[in-house]
Formats: structure tokens, C-alpha cells, sequence
């Protein structure tokens, strides 16, 4: 992921191996992560159980919040992929029946959109 995409919040695709080195604490028994991305701080994990969304506070970055999304509690998402001009393509995720949308992810062209989306569509249309 290169530092101007990375200023400008789009997320690339991080290995499972980084991912299961640094988050493998927090994932139970029969966990595997399937799919992650960093933002320049933060960093979201798809498992075939949940949503794992690590959020990196502060200016030292000693605070971490780890929020944990079941994926039957995704009411629905979007994906919308970058345009030819475009640099990055985004993705909405509502909670429950919120109105707007709970998450909004942006990735870069490094990233297909639509593997994200399968794996979204995966688990929330069981």
C-alpha cells in the first residue's frame, strides 16, 4: 500500500500471517481469519466467524479498541467500486435496522472489492 493512498484512508490487503502473528490472541479455537486490510492505523479482519474491526486511539497508539460484529447482525451492505478516474472503492455496512450505515471502509485499487463482497455475502446471507 503506498503512503498517498494510505494518508488518504484507503485500506490494502494484509497477509493472514501478519494478521494471525499480531490478532491471533484474540480469535477462539475453531477462529480462522480469512480475509484482512490496514488502514494506517487500523485494521479490519473478516473470519468465518465475524467482523473483527481493530481501532488504533491516541497519538502514541497504546489504546486499542477491538470491536466485534457478528455477521448475523449485518443487515445489509454495498459495494462501490472504483470508477476509471477513481482511486479508491468503498464499502457500507449496516448494523441491525440502523439507518445509515455503521461502517465505511474505503480500499485502494490493490484491493478487488468483490472478494470482499463474497466473503460478506458468505456469512450474512446463511
Amino acid at each position: 500500500m503506498g503512503l498517498f493512498s494510505a494518508l488518504l484512508g484507503n485500506a490494502g490487503t494484509v497477509s493472514q500471517e501478519e494478521l494471525m502473528k499480531k490478532y491471533g490472541q484474540l480469535l477462539t479455537d475453531s477462529e480462522e481469519i480469512e480475509l484482512g486490510f490496514k488502514l494506517i492505523r487500523d485494521t479490519f479482519i473478516f473470519t468465518n466467524m465475524r467482523l473483527l474491526l481493530v481501532n488504533v486511539q491516541g497519538l502514541t497508539g497504546s489504546k486499542v479498541e477491538y470491536k466485534s460484529i457478528s455477521y448475523k447482525s449485518i443487515s445489509r451492505f454495498s459495494i462501490e467500486t472504483a470508477g476509471t478516474f477513481e482511486l479508491d472503492a468503498e464499502l457500507k455496512i449496516w448494523i441491525s435496522s440502523e439507518a445509515q450505515p455503521s461502517i465505511k471502509k474505503q480500499f485502494n485499487k490493490s484491493v478487488n472489492v468483490y472478494d470482499v463482497q463474497k466473503v460478506l455475502a458468505h456469512h450474512v446471507l446463511k
